[in-house]
């Protein structure tokens, strides 16, 4: 394939640059550049100005409020926000449920959900991942008993989900529940929408090593889900399931993300001086520069071409493997490098300086202070979205059929 933009591309990737210089907040972008704590509302704030724009589901179909564009200008516009230090785009809503609902929700779901998507009205999260049950995730446990009474017909929901990114902020949640325990694990899967505001549902905080709330546990005690909130047919979930997965494991390749990353890299090791000299001159990190960038630029030209079929209408199962892991790992070597490059001012963590009000001193240069923290929170990056080691087994069965 031919991996030059057209001059229509080009002239696209000019009109991104002047929106992002025009409307994306300078403190919004300072606070990504350097590593600060977003708030709900900053993320808000930008999901707005992308939706006002008719930019913000740029991947959905025009009939459901997408932009129409090809394969190339949506590479074109993440790769842009990016390297401009835009907020990341909360995924769960916009990157994972509306494109299951658009393929295998019914029209009365599409016609109620997907809007209230786009204007923001719902925060979603993933009840996925339950203890005992994370990359093999067709042993989840939750389960969903169907009922009726004089409210009409429903599910009763029991289990435990955790690993709940941001579910602090949701108030909507996409569950994988158990409907049934015949045949397969797999096919007793179902797909259901719960409100977070339902009777029985409960947030429980799991506080990281920086003491941050990045992920919860959630529980359901005997929780009634209107039989309206299934998604598509009862027992195939596990199909939506995986229609789902491959959405995730491809956007958590993060090459625009990795691309900003390595070029804030670059700007760090030509500034840190060791013996004497800049680290940019020492033989031995800038190999590993070098073959950090090799691959790099290898993940870019996949995901090219993982997009360029996509937009023909092929699904990715391996290529989307293999992007979750290339690019997990890519992103896991440059936090590394990252922290070497900095030396002593990497071990000190002091929370505070993550604060937008912060006004202490900081230890070291400014950009050290989110570096350890960087670290040691992206060695998740090769387990969540299904682990690498389970990517490696889908890649196996899938392209060498064992």
């Amino acid at each position: 394939m031919n991996l030059d933009f057209t001059a229509e591309e080009e002239s696209f990737r000019a009109t991104v640059r002047e929106f992002l210089r025009d409307n994306l907040p300078t403190v919004l972008s300072e606070k990504v550049r350097t590593g600060k704590r977003l708030t709900k509302q900053d993320m808000e704030q930008w999901h707005a100005i992308l939706n006002r724009r008719g930019w913000l589901a740029n991947h959905w179909p025009v009939e459901h409020g997408g932009t129409g564009w090809t394969f190339a200008q949506s590479y074109i516009f993440d790769l842009e926000c990016a390297l401009a230090h835009a907020p990341r785009i909360i995924p769960f809503g916009l990157s994972m449920l509306g494109p299951v609902l658009i393929k295998f929700g019914s029209e009365e779901q599409k016609a109620y959900w997907l809007p209230r998507i786009l204007d923001g009205t719902d925060w979603w999260c993933q009840g996925y991942s339950e203890p005992g049950a994370g990359s093999d995730l067709a042993s989840l446990k939750t389960s969903a008993v169907r009922g009726r009474d004089a409210g009409g017909d429903h599910y009763i929901v029991n289990g435990q989900k955790t690993w709940t990114t941001l579910g602090q902020h949701a108030d909507k949640i996409f569950c994988l529940v158990r409907t049934s325990n015949e045949g397969k694990k797999q096919e007793g899967i179902s797909f259901l929408l719960i409100d977070m505001a339902t009777p029985g549902v409960e947030i429980r905080p799991i506080t990281l090593l920086d003491g941050e709330q990045e992920v919860n546990e959630v529980f359901f005690t005997d929780v009634r889900v209107p039989i309206e909130n299934l998604v598509g047919e009862e027992n195939k979930g596990w199909t939506y399931a995986k229609y789902l997965l491959t959405y995730e494991r491809t956007n958590i390749a993060g090459v625009g993300a990795s691309m900003a990353a390595f070029d804030h890299l670059r700007h760090i090791v030509a500034a840190q001086i060791k013996n004497g000299r800049p680290l940019a001159e020492n033989p031995f990190f800038t190999a590993r520069m070098a073959k950090l960038e090799i691959d790099l630029e290898n993940m870019k030209t996949t995901n090219l071409r993982v997009l360029a079929a996509a937009g023909h209408g092929v699904a990715p199962v391996a290529e989307s493997s293999m992007l979750k892991i290339r690019g997990t790992e890519i992103r896991q070597e440059i936090t590394s490098l990252t922290r070497r490059a900095l030396g002593s001012y990497a071990h000190p963590f002091v929370s505070e300086a993550l604060d937008e009000d912060f006004n202490g001193t900081p230890v070291g240069p400014s950009y050290a202070a989110p570096v350890a923290a960087d670290y040691f929170n992206n060695r998740k990056l090769s387990i969540f979205g299904g682990s690498n080691e389970v990517q490696r087994e889908i890649i196996t069965k899938a392209i060498l059929e064992l």
